[in-house]
This record gives C-alpha cells, sequence and structure tokens, in this order.
C-alpha cells in the first residue's frame, strides 16, 4: 500500500461507517465477497490477525475476510497445516494476500493490524488478549473471556487502561430478533420475570485415556501451553478435548452455557449473585474427562430472581424441542429464546400468543460455524464501535460478569459446596478453597502483568 499506517487508519475512522450499513447482514445472496469489496471502493479496510484458526478461528477468519469493510491480513496458528487451510479459504474469499505465522506475537508487531481474532484454546484467551491491546490493537475474543475470574478483571482494566474495544463472542446479543425477544420481556410481556433456566445438550463420546507420544513435527506443544504450566503432549488433547480438562479448559459450562447464561443474565437484568450452586459429574465414561458431562449450575439473586443452566454433554434429549436455549418464567406467561434468532412468548397455559421466526438455520451444536450470516451483525457491531463510537453489544464487562457466572459454577462444583457471593462485586465470600480457584498458577515468564 502507498499510503501510511496513520493515513489508512484516518480513512478509516471517516469511511467505514457507510460502508458497514452495505454489509450488516454479511455478504447478501447474489454478491461475492470481492464484488463487494469493489463495491465500497478504497482498499481502506480494518485490517484483522486472526488467532487460532483451525475450527472456530477458521469459521471467523472466513466470515471476517467476508466483510465488505475488513481484509484479514494475518493468520496465526501453532499447527501448520491449520494455517496453510486457513490462508487458503481466506485468499478464496477476498483480494488480499495473506500472512502467516506460527507465533502470533510475530503479528502483534505490525503496525497494519487493526484488530485481533482471538480463537484460540480457554487458557489463551485473556493472556492474547491482553498482549493485543498492549501491542496497540482492538480485540475480538471468542468466549470465554477468559480461563478464571482473575483474568476477566485484568481485561476489564486493560480495555480502559489501553482504551481499546473489546468484543466477546456472545454473538446472539446482536441477533435482531432475540435483541427484540429481550425487550418484549423487559417491556413486560410475561409481566414480572422471576426465574430463568437454560440449557445445552450433545451426544458427545468418549475422548478415551491419552498416551504421552512424541509431540507431531506440525505442531508447536509450547507455544500451544504458552501460559499454562508445561505437560507432556498427550494423543488425545489437541485439537478440541483440551475443553474438558481444567488446566486448559473449562468445561461445557462455559463451552456453551456461557453463552444461555448471558441471556438470562441480560432478560432478568442482573450482575452478580448472592448464592451459586452446582451439581453433577463425570457420569458416561471412565476417561480423561475431568470437567462434568452432567451438570446443573442454580443461582439466586437480590433482586428477588433465581436461574439455572443445564449441561448434557453425553445425552441429547432436546428441551423445549431444542438442543439449546433460555426460558424466561414470569407471572403472566413465559418467553422461550431457543437457541436460533427466533422467540416465543406463551400464557400460563402454555399456549403460543406470539412467534417470531427466522429464515436462516442455526446449528448450536455445529462448533465451528453455527450461525455465520447472523454473527456477521455482531462483527459489525465491532467495526462500528473501532470507526464510529458505537455500543458494544457486548464489552468486556458484560462479558466478563457472564462469564464469571459459569465460573462460578465450575468453583462451585469442583469444592463440593454452594458459594456465597458478594452481590457488588462477584466476589466468593468465606471459602479459602474456592477463593484458590480464582486464578490459576501460570508457566514462569507468562503471567498476565498490566
Amino acid at each position: 500500500m502507498k499510503n501510511t499506517t496513520n493515513s489508512r487508519r484516518d480513512f478509516i475512522k471517516k469511511s467505514v461507517g457507510a460502508s458497514a450499513a452495505i454489509a450488516v447482514g454479511g455478504v447478501l445472496p447474489g454478491y461475492s465477497a470481492l464484488s463487494y469489496g469493489r463495491i465500497v471502493g478504497a482498499n481502506e479496510k480494518i485490517r484483522a490477525s486472526v488467532v487460532g484458526v483451525n475450527s472456530r478461528g477458521n469459521a471467523l477468519a472466513l466470515n471476517f475476510a467476508s466483510q465488505p469493510n475488513c481484509d484479514v491480513a494475518h493468520v496465526c496458528d501453532v499447527d501448520s497445516r491449520a494455517i496453510k487451510k486457513c490462508i487458503k479459504g481466506v485468499e478464496e474469499t477476498q483480494e488480499l494476500k495473506v500472512k502467516g505465522f506460527g507465533d502470533f506475537r510475530r503479528s502483534l508487531e505490525s503496525k497494519d493490524i487493526d484488530a485481533v481474532v482471538i480463537a484460540m484454546p480457554d487458557h489463551w484467551h485473556a493472556p492474547a488478549s491482553l498482549l493485543a491491546m498492549q501491542a496497540g490493537k482492538h480485540v475480538y475474543v471468542e468466549k470465554p473471556c477468559s480461563h478464571n475470574p482473575n483474568e476477566g478483571e485484568i481485561l476489564r482494566e486493560a480495555a480502559a487502561k489501553y482504551g481499546k474495544v473489546v468484543q466477546m463472542g456472545n454473538q446472539r446479543r446482536s441477533w435482531p430478533n432475540v435483541i427484540e425477544g429481550i425487550k418484549e420481556l423487559k417491556n413486560g410481556a410475561i409481566g414480572r420475570a422471576y426465574f430463568g433456566k437454560s440449557w445445552y445438550t450433545n451426544n458427545r463420546g468418549s475422548i478415551g485415556v491419552g498416551k504421552e507420544v512424541a509431540v507431531p513435527e506440525w505442531l508447536d506443544w509450547d507455544l500451544w501451553q504458552g501460559p499454562a504450566p508445561r505437560k507432556a503432549y498427550k494423543d488425545n488433547i489437541v485439537h478440541y478435548n483440551w475443553h474438558w480438562r481444567w488446566h486448559w479448559g473449562t468445561g461445557e459450562a462455559l463451552n456453551n452455557g456461557t453463552h444461555m447464561v448471558d441471556l438470562l443474565r441480560w432478560g432478568l437484568g442482573v450482575d452478580y449473585p448472592v448464592r451459586v450452586s452446582s451439581n453433577g459429574g463425570r457420569f458416561r465414561y471412565n476417561d480423561d474427562w475431568e470437567t462434568p458431562d452432567t451438570q446443573v449450575i442454580s443461582y439466586d439473586f437480590d433482586e428477588g430472581v433465581s436461574m439455572t443452566w443445564e449441561g448434557r454433554s453425553c445425552n441429547g434429549k432436546p428441551i423445549e424441542g431444542s438442543s439449546v436455549g433460555a426460558l424466561f418464567y414470569g407471572e403472566e406467561g413465559s418467553l422461550l429464546l431457543a437457541g436460533g434468532n427466533t422467540y416465543k412468548i406463551f400464557d400460563l397455559k402454555g399456549n403460543v400468543v406470539k412467534e417470531v421466526k427466522d429464515d436462516f438455520k442455526v446449528d448450536a451444536r455445529n462448533r465451528a460455524n453455527p450461525a455465520q450470516n447472523l454473527d456477521a451483525l455482531h462483527i459489525q457491531n465491532f467495526f462500528n464501535a473501532i470507526t464510529k463510537g458505537e455500543k458494544l453489544t457486548a464489552d468486556i464487562d458484560s462479558g466478563h460478569k457472564s462469564t464469571l457466572l459459569v465460573q462460578l459454577g465450575n468453583i462451585a462444583q469442583r469444592v463440593g459446596n454452594s458459594l456465597d457471593i458478594d452481590a457488588k462485586t462477584g466476589h466468593i465470600l468465606n471459602d479459602k478453597k474456592a477463593k484458590h480457584l480464582w486464578s490459576r498458577e501460570y508457566e514462569k515468564g507468562w503471567e498476565m502483568k498490566l
């Protein structure tokens, strides 16, 4: 590019907002991403680096590249195979050639990168977000925003300190019919709402018992572990089963529960609970899976409301006809958000009094790309926050609060007792064992420091 970095960013601030209106729904039928790029005109776009592109990150890279006001300039992964695959897909979507990096910190050194998209394993989400902000980049981080509560608090402080836009991937906060459903709830469609339940179900198989083997030549195992204390490589961890190991993952509660608990917290208008309990365990298989495959987390709030999340990783029977959802109960009826961009309102007898549908199909069990077109709305909100100062639908403060709720559930599960919580701060009260899980140990030199 002939323009300087500063002039490019000045142009972005002045012009991208207008072009974003064209792209509110992502790429429309009949138009390719390349033709959209020509409609927008100049090559002055937000330039993104996507980090962690094996599965969900690959889908995000393609979605970001499909937006007319964005170019994916870098893709980064510790898996050399994932880099090659992602570059191929992105370069088929946009005109700009892509650079690949095994170590994402090299990408952060580039002055041409405006935003970093983080889809690494959970133990990397907060440390990578902090490094990106310290490098002067805006951040789009997939849920959960942190591996433990302390990291979430650090991210809130960092966003304020470095003045960066930080959006968490609670994409449903940007889905139009979900927004409308929450508005109906708050406007009294079911009277005073006082209880909410949410759920996620699946039929996941056993992960077996891992064996220590040589690290594959395509994997940088040391960098994959990054901030986590070192462990030997086993053949059943990479790329997905780390979710079920406390050392790196956060279980089904944060993997999928974060989305639904966030909807409940949003709809009921609450922040921190006063009491949290959790029941469940690893029941289905005898293997290396540590986190619960069956779990019910319960929350009580000072506002006189309660809510629950039910996770069943190994029994996929739906609830209310959906594998995932959030259901609000009120004095005059109930309101269902069934996982897609839809909602239903019921009277006290269970009769449907209103139903709002959407032609876009959402597959909540698709772990890479359940709702690409709808997620484009969340991405555009992120861009508009950068270029126009638009309010984020899922800023880091909101993201941390929802993440913390499911983290508290996991902590209660691990210590084996309910927790009393400070309703003003979300901190655990009078439980030394539980407070120990508020943070984690880091590999030396990888500690998060503002």
